[in-house]
């Protein structure tokens, strides 16, 4: 069964577990911060395209990459070694969103990061909620260009990863390691890739039950991150 959310209801969304075979779980709704924090705790996320309706996803099984788990293959070293990049968190969060959206992959056909959900996630990106990693390099000229990044969201413990991209060969890289040397400082978790991509897997993502993912969502998200003193 597919559920419709209501409006006035910003914080309830059905259980996760009644999701359809392939992770759809409802339509509609709004993407206020209210809502996408709800869905988030839940382990739900928006994703649809031009043109459709506002979907809501909940995949089984999950993919996830649990901290002390994550490798860098040897090969990704050397070429990270290659390369002079400056990596910054939280500079240019919509700046990021917007490359996400821009660039082109070969397995998609336009890009569900429409104009709406930007705004979206600038509004939960403002109130501390969502975070980006941004690569640099300087070109010939002297100036720095934004040349990778990723962006996500951030509750208590737990990271959802949501886009990445790149502009240089292994700048992409660069943001994920980076990602992952910052949720390390704060003690995440769990990071969660959503669907599993062999590109993903490289770095010791799994794929695990819903139901473990939700268990181990809620001990995360209750429990605050830990902020480095600076």
């Amino acid at each position: 069964m597919l559920y419709r959310l209501h409006p006035a209801f910003p914080d309830v969304f059905p259980n996760p577990e009644e999701a359809e075979e392939d992770g759809l779980l409802a339509v509609g709704g709004d993407l206020s911060v209210p809502r996408l924090l709800a869905a988030y705790r839940n382990g739900i996320f928006p994703w649809y395209g031009e043109g459709q309706p506002l979907l809501w996803w909940s995949p089984d099984p999950r993919c996830v990459i649990f901290p002390e788990r994550f490798r860098i293959p040897r090969t990704v070293r050397k070429e990270l070694r290659r390369h002079a990049f400056t990596v910054s968190v939280d500079r240019a969060f919509r700046r990021v969103m917007e490359a996400c959206a821009a660039v082109a992959r070969p397995d998609q056909d336009g890009t569900w990061i429409m104009p709406e959900m930007i705004d979206a996630y600038a509004r939960l990106h403002e109130r501390g909620h969502a975070h980006s990693v941004e690569v640099w390099e300087e070109n010939p000229q002297g100036e720095t260009e934004l040349v990778g990044g990723l962006y996500g969201v951030g509750l208590g413990r737990a990271f959802f990863g949501e886009s990445m991209f790149h502009l240089r060969s292994d700048a992409s890289k660069a943001a994920l390691v980076a990602l992952m040397a910052w949720l390390e400082e704060r003690d995440c978790r769990l990071l969660d890739c959503q669907m599993a991509t062999r590109h993903i897997l490289r770095y010791g993502a799994e794929l695990i039950p819903r139901s473990d993912f939700l268990r181990l969502l809620r001990e995360a998200v209750e429990t605050p991150p830990n902020i480095p003193s600076k």
